[in-house]
């Protein structure tokens, strides 16, 4: 918004200094700025406005895990001010004459109400099993239709296909196209249902600790900002040897907004939590990462990429399977780990939760180098 209006400034009064504003790196400094400062000065004011709500996380007393119990009460539906503190640079710094502004968007915003519905209905209506499964699923399979349909019919992005990067092997691409060109669209949008789905679910899941899933979400859109940005280029993409996506360098600012406004919510969330983010802000943050890696063409890349979400959600696969094997062979179902999903079972095992915390930090740093090794170690 603030980007076209500076264009015009620029051509009609040419005033010193305002044309740098145009480049995408300074646009990604002032959104992440941006929405570092939103996330800490009205953070507070909504951490109030939560409290006098009276909408305060409710703690299952079932689960074994004793010390969490101190956190009843605690402020939750934090996800709005990640949301308010990406949303608003966003619009702000991003150009508006590309859809991939209004796609992006539309995904946190519509996943993040899909999520605030779920958190009203816990904690207002006191129903601990909140929005019904099938409607939040619903929720995300109509988010991924969106998108996925977007960009596949758009004229925008036609022209860039359905080919996926393959990590690991260079000139090699995976193309949907696997029943001819006209009717990728078969796999293709059912694809990307899938990921948008499963990366919300796998961020919601995350969401037990404090400051986890916000730490490792900040660190997750970093390294997508960088491929954004690399992808968005064609000196980079020639010497690369990567798919050159024209305009989705613009989606680094989003990318930018997202990690600025994780790390104010830090200020907040960090050990001990003074609010919660609650499925308001990891279903948000969940689709709006599995969305960009789907619009970077890197989403073959995800279980590296989001290597804590996807551990998380493979531990409690593993844990739900065989239960249910061992109770069907035996009578009794048995357990490969103390408590799923796996940030827990470290708890149990008598982790402290800052401890758990930082060490799945530096696992998410270093899924995320490896990330960027792929575009070399091919």
């Amino acid at each position: 918004m603030l980007t076209e209006w500076i264009e015009w400034l620029e051509l009609m009064y040419q005033p010193p200094g305002f044309g740098a504003i145009s480049f995408i790196t300074t646009r990604v400094f002032l959104s992440a700025t941006f929405a570092l400062l939103i996330s800490i000065f009205l953070g507070q004011r909504i951490i109030q406005w939560l409290q006098k709500m009276q909408l305060g996380e409710t703690i299952r007393e079932d689960v074994g895990l004793d010390h969490h119990l101190s956190k009843r009460g605690t402020p939750t539906m934090g996800g709005l001010i990640i949301i308010l503190a990406t949303v608003v640079p966003t619009l702000l710094w991003m150009r508006m004459d590309t859809m991939y502004t209004w796609l992006i968007v539309f995904v946190m915003v519509f996943l993040g109400g899909i999520g605030f519905a779920d958190d009203y209905i816990k904690v207002i209506k006191k129903d601990k099993s909140g929005l019904k499964s099938r409607i939040k699923l619903f929720g995300q399979v109509f988010t991924g239709l969106v998108v996925g349909a977007t960009l596949y019919f758009w004229p925008e992005f036609v022209e860039i296909g359905t080919q996926s990067t393959v990590p690991f092997f260079k000139n090699t691409n995976v193309d949907y196209a696997l029943f001819g060109e006209e009717l990728a669209w078969l796999v293709y949008i059912p694809v990307v249902i899938f990921i948008i789905t499963a990366v919300s679910n796998a961020v919601n899941l995350t969401d037990g600790l404090d400051g986890l899933a916000t730490g490792t979400s900040a660190i997750s859109g970093t390294i997508l900002g960088i491929f954004a940005y690399l992808s968005g280029r064609v000196d980079t993409t020639d010497y690369l040897d990567i798919l050159y996506l024209p305009g989705a360098g613009e989606l680094t600012i989003f990318a930018a907004a997202l990690v600025g406004a994780s790390i104010g919510f830090l200020w907040f969330n960090t050990h001990p939590a003074s609010v919660f983010m609650g499925d308001t802000g990891s279903l948000a943050i969940g689709g709006a990462l599995g969305a960009l890696a789907i619009m970077v063409h890197k989403e073959l890349l995800l279980p590296i990429l989001c290597g804590v979400f996807f551990m998380e959600t493979l531990s409690v696969i593993i844990q739900t399977t065989y239960f249910k094997w061992t109770k069907r062979r035996t009578g009794e179902g048995k357990r490969v780990f103390l408590m799923a999903p796996i940030h827990h079972h470290f708890e149990k095992l008598g982790w402290s939760e800052p401890k758990i915390v930082v060490r799945f930090w530096i696992l998410a740093i270093l899924m995320g180098l490896l990330s960027l090794l792929t575009l070399k170690l091919r």
